[in-house]
């Protein structure tokens, strides 16, 4: 269990490090940021990469909405949750927190937003509230459709990382505008203690929406689905 909450925080680290770290320094640079596309990908391949490099390990949940949603779909074990959860929580935090070092290491610079997750106002392009909830809810359900049938035993080996890495570049093509994406808790709550205090605000809402969406994602798999024989 030690190895497997050590790849747990390595792999949330850089899906924070890299994901996030690409919204803050590289997006809106004049001329050469690499905007929203850039930022969908650089999500999708922190996901890619470290799938391969620790998903042996730990199975490369390095989200608790995805972790909830294989234990929904009956892939994991209730009893991992915890320190599943912990670990992911930790990995976010110890890479938000370098961020904020570098991010401030900038004469001039102050967090703002941090590229943290919000609705209503503090969406990023005014969605409302309704609007956000459904699109984490349906972003997610749909995340974990696309990790249960790659990890599916029917489907083609070895191909999963590159489903689920592309999966993930998709829904930030998708919800970037709405809520800056989450579909993760882990990486909510990283932005959001480093961010301006509305962040930690609405942070409840980027725990509760994913997750809902994770366990239905999950559910509808394993009943829909799941392979029964």
């Amino acid at each position: 269990m030690l190895k497997k909450c050590f790849a747990e925080i390595a792999g949330t680290f850089w899906l924070v490090f890299g994901g996030c770290g690409t919204a803050l320094f590289a997006c809106g640079l004049q001329n050469v940021g690499v905007g929203y596309v850039g930022v969908s990908l650089a999500f999708g391949l922190t996901v890619l990469t470290m799938a391969y490099a620790v998903g042996h390990i730990s199975g490369g949940h390095f989200n608790p909405a995805v972790s909830l949603g294989l234990w929904a779909g009956g892939r994991f074990p209730g009893k991992d949750l915890i320190p599943y959860i912990l670990s992911q929580i930790a990995g976010g935090i110890i890479a938000a927190a370098l961020l904020y070092i570098i991010f401030t290491g900038k004469s001039g610079q102050v967090p703002g937003g941090f590229a943290a997750n919000g609705y209503g106002e503090h969406s990023p392009e005014g969605y409302s509230f309704l609007a956000c909830a459904v699109t984490e809810v349906i972003l997610t359900a749909m995340f974990l459709f696309i990790i249960h049938g790659s990890t599916d035993k029917r489907a083609p080996a070895g191909f999963a990382p590159i489903a689920i890495g592309l999966g993930l570049t998709l829904i930030h093509l998708i919800s970037i505008p709405v809520t800056n994406t989450s579909v993760n808790p882990a990486r909510s709550i990283a932005a959001a203690i480093f961010a301006d205090r509305w962040a930690l605000e609405q942070v409840w809402f980027f725990i509760v929406f994913p997750i809902i969406g994770g366990i239905l994602g999950g559910i509808g798999y394993r009943f829909l689905l799941e392979d029964k024989q």
